[in-house]
């Protein structure tokens, strides 16, 4: 039985171990926490999107970046780094900018989203979806510009399209800012839920599944290489060793692969998100709603509203700045007041592994027992259960559902 460590306690490595575990593989989970779900999986949006993606790249957007820059309350910050490795990552992203471009990374996200979504009906069989609040919400993307939303309207190939007064009436959370609201996309389908929870529940599984070889929890502070592989891995506690290895470490994974001389195009966009609990007399949202303009997503995860926005690029920073928690509560307050009780608002940062192009990293590297499930940057819950999948399929020889060009290290 080949023998797996797979680095990372993430929904991204849960995922992996999960569908190793069933396909064979003996695996030991390795993290540097002491509990899973401790980075960019603890509190981030809570959205299955699988129907709706759009990359971050895309025609018009270094415009409206340095643009966002100049607000007060813009949704963008840019902090200069003198290593190389922002400017690269920007230059590849500016690359990227393209509605050429757009349009194939987003063909290729929804053929991730579809394999993702079944993914995750299969563990509907091992995990309640009471045990991570998971709702079947529909999404609601609204518009506040006229001009936006008429384009989007345009563009569209599925889902409703709905009046400013529509978006209110349907989902009456957004009462207040009926008269902001040119319109909006609805598409049903798409979920909520908790990702932290459904990580604990899955850890649950992980740990009681008869392959399972353990959790380690340890800080990996290299990988030693030789003929063409990797032969072990240094640790706070020592060295171990396996027959395979996967690194699914979120943002840590750049670092990880430099020990193997292998440069992983990830850069660290810094979110943020809010938790206020729902209290009976408030009208929170029953559906998903994405503020395409002030890129502001809403979503009630059990008796409580999420609330994710803000991309930071800032490097491997997670400090909470206050000015950027206010700008974000005063948003909130304006477009939904009476969703939740906003005085006992509990603010969260996490750093959210991009590629520049949206698309994550699946598969094989220089290395022949190293590989890859990472780059999922704010979509890790939506797309883990897909990438494992696929993960899985290529270690073990198969042909894989779809065309993987776009999602290989090398693309």
């Amino acid at each position: 039985m080949q023998q797996v460590i797979v680095i990372g306690g993430g929904v991204v490595g849960l995922t992996s171990a999960w569908w190793l575990l069933e396909a064979g593989y003996k695996v030991t989970l390795v993290d540097r926490a002491s509990d899973v779900a401790s980075g960019a999986s603890h509190g981030n949006g809570g959205q299955l999107s699988y129907r709706y993606v759009s990359p971050l790249a895309d025609a018009g957007v270094p415009l409206k970046a340095i643009q966002w820059l100049f607000q007060e309350h813009g949704p963008l910050r840019f902090k200069p780094e003198t290593v190389l490795r922002q400017w690269t990552w920007l230059a590849s992203f500016l690359g990227q900018c393209t509605a050429a471009a757009n349009r194939r990374t987003t063909a290729k996200l929804l053929e991730l989203g579809e394999l993702s979504r079944t993914g995750m009906q299969q563990l509907g069989a091992i995990i309640s979806p009471d045990e991570f609040d998971w709702r079947d919400a529909g999404k609601l993307v609204v518009y506040r510009s006229s001009k936006i939303f008429e384009q989007a309207a345009g563009k569209a190939t599925a889902g409703e399209i709905w009046t400013g007064a529509e978006c209110a009436a349907r989902e009456p959370s957004l009462a207040a800012a009926r008269s902001l609201l040119a319109g909006g996309i609805y598409n049903a389908g798409e979920a909520v839920a908790d990702c932290y929870a459904f990580c604990v529940a899955l850890a649950e599984r992980v740990r009681a599944h008869p392959r399972f070889a353990g959790f380690v929890h340890a800080e990996v502070r290299g990988l030693a290489v030789a003929g063409g592989r990797v032969t072990g891995l240094d640790t706070s506690i020592g060295a171990l060793g396996a027959d395979a290895y996967v690194l699914a470490a979120g943002i840590q994974s750049r670092a990880l692969a430099e020990y193997a001389g292998i440069r992983l195009p990830l850069y660290p966009l810094k979110g943020y998100s809010l938790t206020a609990p729902i209290r009976p007399t408030d009208t929170g949202p029953q559906i998903s709603v994405t503020d395409f303009e002030r890129k502001v997503l809403y979503a009630r995860i059990g008796n409580k509203l999420r609330v994710a926005a803000m991309v930071d690029m800032v490097g491997e920073d997670l400090t909470l700045d206050p000015k950027r928690v206010g700008s974000l509560t005063r948003q909130v307050q304006e477009t939904m007041p009476h969703a939740a009780d906003y005085s006992q608002v509990t603010a969260w940062a996490g750093l959210r592994p991009a590629t520049p192009n949206s698309a994550p990293i699946v598969g094989a590297t220089p290395l022949a027992n190293l590989w890859l499930n990472v780059g999922h940057g704010p979509l890790g819950f939506t797309f883990a259960a897909g990438t494992a999948q696929l993960l899985t399929s290529l270690m073990q020889g198969k042909a894989p559902p779809f065309a993987l060009e776009m999602l290989a290290l090398r693309r």
